[in-house]
């Protein structure tokens, strides 16, 4: 604009409304807040420390510090700066049955339904770990990792055990056919708690979906950018990566909360040790 007002020697007026540009645009200046540059630090703190979120779930990280910042402001800023927002997941589809209705059980209520599954890592010597996760399917909350060179059917119960202990028997508990799910001391423990077990079909991975999300989540957050180097680390290190997923990280489906949140821990403080501002 400010070319064609020089070079064709028109008058403001007259070029804002040959290009029809309201004058009002023409003549806006950025101002830069007061906290601007705070805000900027402590977005790219988090993004530093947790490079698979996005602007949308570092702005609820932001507002559970105490910052009084919207979307638009932290994608603006996150452009800016030349951050990426994490690779989405490709969509899947679902089994349907031949009545037009979904196979799939739908959670409706805390322990309602329970999903557990099976994630392979390795430690820095190239051994096999196996890791078994279990989560409330309503709550998304992930109660259970357990870390082992191996788990059998003994250690599938094991586990569940001791989160029913506390937890509660929930009415399903939702697998795939491995032989760690369909075993017979497996099948007639559960029907002994009275948990009711749901096994997927076969090559359909989509009816557990909450439990792929979850173990799509730990890999992408954790297990792809660490090296074990025992076995006790691998398990200190997953555990804490589940208390942080349960009680920190935003949730999108839950809108941004986190499944089982600590209200009362200074969320910015203890991430990177700074002070949020207003």
């Amino acid at each position: 604009m400010d070319g064609a007002i020089t070079n064709y020697h028109l008058s403001e007026r007259h070029a804002c409304r040959i290009v029809g540009q309201p004058r009002g645009t023409q003549r806006y200046s950025v101002i830069a807040r007061a906290d601007e540059d705070a805000l900027t630090q402590a977005i790219m703190a988090l993004a530093a420390r947790y490079g698979r979120y996005g602007y949308r779930r570092i702005t609820a990280l932001l507002n559970e510090a105490g910052w009084s910042v919207g979307v638009d402001r932290v994608q603006r800023i996150w452009r800016r700066e030349g951050l990426k927002v994490p690779r989405k997941q490709r969509p899947r589809g679902r089994l349907w049955l031949n009545d037009g209705s979904c196979a799939r059980l739908r959670p409706e209520r805390r322990n309602h339904v329970w999903s557990y599954d099976f994630v392979e890592a390795q430690t820095h010597d190239g051994r096999k770990v196996r890791l078994m996760t279990l989560i409330d399917e309503f709550t998304r909350e992930c109660l259970a990792i357990r870390v082992a060179r191996r788990i059998n059917g003994m250690g599938v119960l094991e586990t569940m055990a001791d989160v029913m202990i506390a937890r509660g028997v929930p009415e399903h508990i939702r697998s795939d056919n491995g032989p760690e799910m369909t075993a017979k001391i497996v099948r007639q423990w559960l029907a002994n708690v009275g948990a009711q077990p749901l096994y997927i079909e076969p090559g359909s991975p989509w009816e557990n979906g909450y439990c792929e999300s979850f173990n799509g989540k730990l890999r992408d957050e954790l297990l792809n950018g660490e090296i074990f180097y025992s076995l006790k680390e691998a398990k200190v290190l997953i555990e804490r990566w589940r208390k942080h997923y349960n009680t920190v990280r935003p949730h999108s489906s839950l809108g941004y909360r986190p499944p089982a949140p600590q209200t009362f821990a200074p969320l910015l403080s203890h991430l990177d040790g700074t002070t949020a501002m207003q």
